[in-house]
């Protein structure tokens, strides 16, 4: 399966972005998703992740809140709405995927990766 994330742009503090992950190749469905995000000259951050059904979510408590994720098995598609966005949610952000949903273990197995969508948020 291949990713290719979407979505990205420049908005004022305060502003919204949808980003957009669309899988080809292969089926969505039985992969859990997520998004990370890598800002300038810091390490890639978990973000968010979703169960395969798209019952189950998980976020950072840094935007829990703020970013929705969501799913759409039929379209293979992902999305993430990221509202009240502020400077510090500068980045490039990447959606991912593996064979499982946890929330004990946030990082590790994510072994499908899309490009890269930036975001820049400006004060």
């Amino acid at each position: 399966v291949q990713l290719q994330a979407s979505g990205g742009g420049l908005v004022q503090t305060g502003g919204s972005l949808r980003l957009s992950c669309r899988a080809s190749g292969r089926t969505l469905s039985s992969y859990a998703m997520g998004w990370f995000r890598q800002a300038p000259g810091k390490e890639r951050e978990y973000v968010a992740q979703i169960s395969w059904s798209g019952y189950s979510t998980d976020y950072a408590d840094s935007v829990k809140g703020r970013f929705t994720i969501s799913r759409e098995n039929a379209k293979n598609t992902m999305a993430l709405q990221i509202d009240s966005l502020k400077p510090e949610d500068t980045a490039v952000y990447y959606c991912a995927a593996r064979n499982y949903y946890s929330t004990s273990d946030r990082r590790s197995s994510w072994n499908v990766w899309g490009q890269g969508t930036l975001v820049t948020v400006s004060s």
